[in-house]
């Protein structure tokens, strides 16, 4: 096929592509809209300048200038070209300013318009981050905030409630002051959440628990500790009842994740680790991770346990599950080293504070034993080594006499 040279001015001075929706900044240089829109919203304050100039280039994108007689000479020439192969480039949309996506997102406080407002700021959201970046500076989260905890108070699930999650976990930045400052207190929006968690819903029940949960998780990361640690029982027996849809295939994996981590942030209060014990959590965890394959997953749920592990209640009903001891070894050393990490924290809690005889022959059985000797030949970090050697050294007595740990390990590594 002959070669087309495209040119020179049809091509973006950022992408060097042909230029779909051409419009020229104040420094009178022109570029793809999509380009340039990017360059001004990931800039840093300071280097808001003209990729071609280098002159400061205000971040508004309200002042770019269309240059409809450029985007005219650019389709004009892909349709004389269309032989070539040269696709015809299509018509731009035209650039939603403040001024319309503000009215929309007042008008989800209006009784009337709300559900057909939160369907239009719900497409927009999907549609680009230009448009997230938008929503968030003229206050949607406070919006969906509003209309979340205004259905949980009246008790009406109504139409709407899952594109208002949806629309708040993707306009969520946690690094907005106005936002952290718009939930780190508030009760009523994590009670909005358990409600919805709990509701039955007519429809999409699994995609409105997942946008749900995932919403709970933002709010958790940057709650305040008064709130933290005041949390309800319920709270945790709901995390609880997510892993066990999880084992069931009830909800999305994406829904486990944000549990997990939501156990996670708030195990550093005690009270709250003995709440998520009380829970039945640890059986669900050891469920959950026997029949798991997901390396994320993996990741969170050791975590979770090795949190709980550091207490006797915790440990006790880790040891009560047959397979506790058993799907933890099974995990060190082949997911990652955050695993590993959490797998020795757990063998260690329970070698230190809960070594039995009978739990001391159930980890020289399951592989336990091997396993902590693999750590301190494997190419693992110089702590978890130390770590297992400790747990060797110390319950050498009961294991030196089988075959599966090696003695000589014992002197080689120093302490």
């Amino acid at each position: 096929m002959e070669e087309v040279e495209i040119p020179q001015y049809f091509l973006c001075p950022i992408s060097l592509m042909i230029m779909k929706d051409p419009v020229t900044t104040v420094t009178g240089i022109t570029y793809d809209r999509d380009n340039i829109e990017m360059w001004l919203l990931t800039a840093e304050e300071e280097a808001a300048t003209c990729p071609v100039t280098k002159q400061k280039l205000p971040r508004d994108i309200e002042l770019l200038t269309p240059n409809h007689m450029l985007r005219r000479l650019i389709q004009a020439w892909c349709i004389a070209n269309a032989s070539y192969g040269i696709d015809r480039i299509p018509t731009p949309k035209y650039p939603l300013n403040k001024s319309h996506i503000l009215r929309l997102v007042r008008q989800v406080n209006n009784h009337q318009l709300c559900v057909e407002a939160l369907r239009k700021i719900d497409a927009l959201v999907i549609e680009n981050e230009k448009n997230r970046k938008c929503l968030e500076e003229v206050g949607a989260i406070k919006a969906m905030v509003t209309f979340i905890v205004k259905s949980f108070k009246e008790r009406k699930l109504i139409t709407g409630l899952e594109e208002a999650l949806r629309i708040f976990h993707l306009v969520w930045s946690p690094t907005t002051e106005n936002n952290k400052q718009l939930v780190k207190e508030n009760h009523d929006l994590i009670e909005a959440i358990l409600w919805i968690l709990r509701s039955e819903m007519p429809k999409n029940q699994v995609a409105i628990n997942t946008h749900a949960m995932v919403v709970l998780k933002n709010v958790i990361e940057v709650s305040s500790s008064s709130l933290l640690s005041g949390l309800h029982p319920e709270l945790f027996q709901e995390m609880v009842n997510i892993l066990r849809k999880e084992r069931k295939h009830y909800i999305s994996q994406q829904a486990t994740k944000a549990a997990l981590q939501v156990l996670i942030d708030t195990c550093p209060w005690a009270r709250n680790k003995q709440k998520i014990i009380e829970s039945g959590a640890i059986f669900e965890l050891i469920e959950l991770e026997l029949c798991n394959t997901e390396k994320r997953v993996s990741e969170l749920v050791l975590c979770v346990l090795a949190h709980l592990c550091t207490c006797a209640d915790g440990r006790a009903e880790f040891l009560k599950h047959a397979a506790g001891i058993g799907v933890v070894t099974k995990r060190t050393l082949r997911v990652s080293s955050a695993t590993d990490d959490c797998a020795i924290q757990i063998l260690g809690s329970i070698a230190k504070c809960s070594a039995t005889k009978e739990v001391l022959m159930e980890m020289l059985r399951v592989g336990a034993v091997s396993k902590l000797c693999m750590v301190i030949q494997a190419s693992c970090e110089d702590y978890l080594k130390k770590k297992a050697m400790e747990i060797l050294r110390t319950h050498s007595y009961a294991w030196s006499n089988s075959p599966c740990i090696q003695v000589y390990l014992l002197t080689r590594y120093p302490g």
